[in-house]
């Protein structure tokens, strides 16, 4: 399948016109709230700024709708922030986020939110549907190799069908 959920996410939403505004909206919006007194967004931010991102690109970005019902969390905002500062090349005692940042920040934060989503609906829709092949299986009898194989098609498809679906 090539790409892993996340970086197929990732590339889609940096992709989409509505993520890339919305990311320039809630920087300015953070900028501004700040009284422009520091070159970029500051950690502290990062949280509001993830509840803004997520309320704007809930109505303009199928994916986000989808598969992040609410904002991300704490432990998501801190642990996308970890990684955008692990790609600087130099490491600054003062953190601020430019632009450009940001919108990874935000990239990373929002594919992890996706990919997440979907590996929970992975995990309700193959349970209820193994547990029905099975039940199938005892009932006509058909071989447990026909039913071993018709549970793995199962969730073959399933998984298939979830991560095609994070194109967007």
């Amino acid at each position: 399948m090539g790409l892993s959920a996340s970086k197929r996410v990732q590339k889609s939403l940096s992709a989409s016109p509505e993520f890339n505004s919305a990311c320039d909206s809630t920087y300015a919006h953070c900028i501004s709230v700040a009284q422009h007194a520091f070159a970029g967004v500051k950690p502290y931010q990062l949280f509001s700024a993830a509840e803004h991102l997520h309320q704007t690109l809930s109505q303009s970005v199928p994916l986000v709708a989808k598969w992040v019902p609410r904002p991300p969390d704490r432990d998501q905002v801190d642990r996308a922030l970890k990684t955008v500062l692990s790609r600087r090349s130099v490491r600054d005692e003062e953190i601020t986020l430019d632009e450009v940042e940001f919108k990874d920040f935000a990239a990373e934060l929002f594919a992890d939110a996706v990919a997440s989503g979907a590996g929970r609906e992975v995990l309700k829709r193959m349970p209820l549907g193994v547990a029905g092949i099975a039940g199938f299986g005892v009932l006509v009898k058909p071989g447990k190799e026909i039913v071993v194989a018709a549970i793995g098609a199962y969730a073959l498809g399933v998984a298939t069908s979830i991560y095609l679906s994070l194109d967007g």
